[in-house]
Order: structure tokens, then C-alpha cells, then sequence
């Protein structure tokens, strides 16, 4: 988080006017407190409190975007035939 362009934590006291940059999981937010305020209030009356100069989030990618991996027969976990021949291999009583 920074506040201006110094590096902040959680509790730094911000001003009017000051830019705050949050750098977060999903998206990076940037904000311009317009208005103190000094107890919790609403959803939408905070909104009222800063002005949002964020970039626009990345478009969200299509279920036809998101196919399933599809691996090659034998790329995964041995079959139980192929165990078996593992474990003559290393000489182990098959169980």
C-alpha cells in the first residue's frame, strides 16, 4: 500500500486529497480521498467519501476459454496392471 509515493501500513493516517495505491490479488486499486470520515458508515456513503481512478479489471475469460487439460493416456497415475509390473520390477510381492 502506499500513500502518495511513500510505502504505508494499514494505519497511516491519510488526508484529503491524498492518493492511495493498493495492490491487491486480483486487481490493483487506486483511489483519491475526497472526504474524511470519522466512523463507519455505508457502503454507499463511503463510495462518496474518495474518487476511483483504477484501471478497468481484465475481462472476465469465457467457459469456452476455460477448457478442461486433457493429458496423454499414461502421463498420469500407473494403472493397476502397470503397478503390478512396477512392483515385479523391484522384486516386491505384489499385494
Amino acid at each position: 500500500m502506499r500513500v502518495g509515493e511513500v510505502r504505508a501500513k494499514p494505519a497511516t493516517q491519510v488526508g484529503v486529497g491524498n492518493r492511495i495505491e493498493v495492490r491487491g490479488s486480483r486487481r490493483d486499486r487506486i483511489v483519491v480521498v475526497e472526504q474524511l470520515l470519522v466512523k463507519r458508515v455505508s457502503a454507499a456513503l463511503a463510495v462518496e467519501a474518495y474518487q476511483d481512478h483504477s484501471p478497468p479489471p481484465p475481462p472476465k475469460a469465457s467457459v469456452l476459454d476455460q477448457r478442461v487439460a486433457v493429458r496423454d493416456r499414461g502421463s498420469g497415475r500407473p494403472t493397476k496392471a502397470q503397478r503390478r509390473q512396477l512392483d515385479k520390477l523391484r522384486g516386491r510381492p505384489s499385494a
